[in-house]
């Protein structure tokens, strides 16, 4: 999973205020506005106690439950520092209780494990008929059409395209269809093509789609209209579809770190120690972390994302200011995305690692 998304909370330094909090609207609860803003105070007063500056406090306040128009179960990661909102994201799954942090790094691991397994996809539902609230037209074909990634497009969803076409002329806009289908594929470097509805206008479509996509295409049940408005198209089913699933990126990736393991058993390339070893001098094309992930020792960080140890004695000589132990997963996740690396998020039942972390090493 390429960690792009992160850049902007390392464009400018800290100190970082960093904060997750459950902002669901699926409580049934009268009162939620109200709820928000016990958040909003707990967070500012919480902020200030660990030291950060009313100006950068107020911010996150200010920007806690801006998602009000999400529907569900869902949550929202906030990031500041300086008084300027530098990323604020909703989350699939919401924190069990807020966390809050002031600290020189941003605590970003979470939010970063939330966007794995990060498949890419696109999704359509074919009806025939128009939608309920016009005469229905039975020689239409309705298609709904959205990209997305995974998990993250549940609470983050594209804007949905909707086509209508005459059902006479079914095969050959299906057709036509199938090459636009094929280019978003392509152009969104996609896994998997989703589909669901109408069975007859289904089967048209995919006997139009060139051999590579048609081997991508996944059906699910029901009629696409089971999603709350404001959540992915078909978000019920993607979320069967994808469970325990990784991206064809990561696959590849994993198995590139099984062949290194496997050739190279005394390099150093699982645990702790072979990962903060291989940052430390830029070698780290992914780190690979177990999920659910361990809790590891603070380490060592310096004022580059290379000066990273175990401890202060390894740090390089020259590294006299500025060091400071940090919570591992924030200078790990740190010196990963300033130095190109990715994160591969990876089931402990299906790839046990030393510490519940590895690292796959540039070649």
């Amino acid at each position: 999973m390429k960690l792009y998304f992160l850049d902007a909370l390392y464009a400018r330094p800290g100190p970082y205020a960093s904060v997750y909090v459950d902002t669901s609207r699926d409580t049934g609860d009268p009162d939620q506005d109200k709820a928000i803003e016990l958040h909003r105070r707990h967070a500012r007063s919480h902020l200030i106690e660990l030291g950060a500056d009313p100006a950068t406090a107020d911010t996150v306040a200010d920007a806690l439950g801006t998602d009000a128009d999400l529907p569900g179960h869902h949550g929202q990661a906030l990031f500041a520092t300086h008084g300027e909102l530098l990323l604020t994201e909703e989350l699939p799954e919401p924190p069990p209780v807020d966390k809050i942090s002031y600290a020189a790094l941003p605590d970003a691991m979470p939010l970063a494990l939330q966007h794995a397994p990060d498949i890419p996809y696109a999704a359509a539902v074919l009806t025939r008929g128009q939608p309920e609230d016009i005469d229905p037209v039975p020689e239409d074909v309705q298609v709904e059409l959205q990209t997305g990634r995974w998990p993250s497009s549940s609470v983050a969803p594209r804007r949905v395209t909707c086509l209508r076409m005459s059902r006479h002329l079914w095969h050959l806009e299906a057709e036509r269809l199938a090459g636009e289908l094929t280019h978003l594929m392509d152009l969104g470097h996609a896994d998997t093509l989703v589909l669901c509805g109408d069975i007859w206008a289904r089967g048209v479509l995919v006997d139009c789609l060139p051999a590579p996509v048609r081997r991508r295409v996944a059906t699910v049940p029901g009629n696409g209209h089971d999603t709350e408005p404001g959540r992915a198209l078909l978000e019920p089913q993607l979320s069967n579809l994808f469970r325990g699933r990784v991206s064809a990126h990561d696959r590849d990736r994993l198995e590139s770190f099984a062949a290194q393991r496997a050739h190279r058993p005394h390099a150093g390339c699982e645990g702790l120690p072979a990962t903060v070893a291989a940052l430390q001098h830029g070698q780290a094309d992914a780190l690979m972390v177990n999920d659910p992930a361990e809790q590891w020792p603070e380490i060592w960080l310096g004022t580059t994302p290379d000066q990273i140890a175990l401890s202060a004695d390894d740090l390089p000589a020259s590294v006299t200011t500025g060091r400071e132990k940090q919570p591992a997963d924030a200078a790990l996740l740190y010196a990963a995305v300033t130095t190109g690396a990715e994160l591969i998020v990876v089931s402990r039942e299906e790839t046990p690692l030393e510490d519940g972390i590895g690292v796959l090493v540039r070649s």
